[in-house]
């Protein structure tokens, strides 16, 4: 999700799991200041819900913001017979910690509801 597709997606009723993981985390003053204000124009949003909107669509759009960096290995190719190269890039890395992280904690999900 983009950061300019939050706002959108305020106005609408989020849905999802949650871990039990909790973060905390001091703000400049200035950064604090915005936060109260975009609480004050969704009123039915708190802080901390705002708070966990930002920070994961900012983790999204570093996610697909990571350049492509050409590996030497052809993966596919495109619809006019063109080499699609491997990306040996930071995001191939990223998605595989993410699997692995997202693994962790659905094993940690089974093991309170047993």
């Amino acid at each position: 999700m983009k950061i300019k597709d939050l706002v959108n997606y305020w106005d609408k009723h989020a849905r999802g799991r949650l871990t039990r993981d909790a973060y905390f985390a001091n703000l400049a003053d200035q950064h604090h200041q915005r936060l109260e204000k975009l609480a004050a124009l969704y009123p039915m949003k708190s802080s901390q819900d705002l708070m966990r909107d930002l920070i994961s669509a900012a983790l999204d759009e570093l996610e697909t913001g990571f350049p492509y960096v050409q590996g030497s290995k052809v993966v596919a190719f495109d619809e006019d017979g063109f080499e699609i190269y491997e990306d040996e890039g930071m995001t191939p890395r990223f998605i595989s910690l993410s699997q692995k992280h997202i693994q962790k904690l659905k094993a940690r999900q089974l093991e309170s509801v047993a």
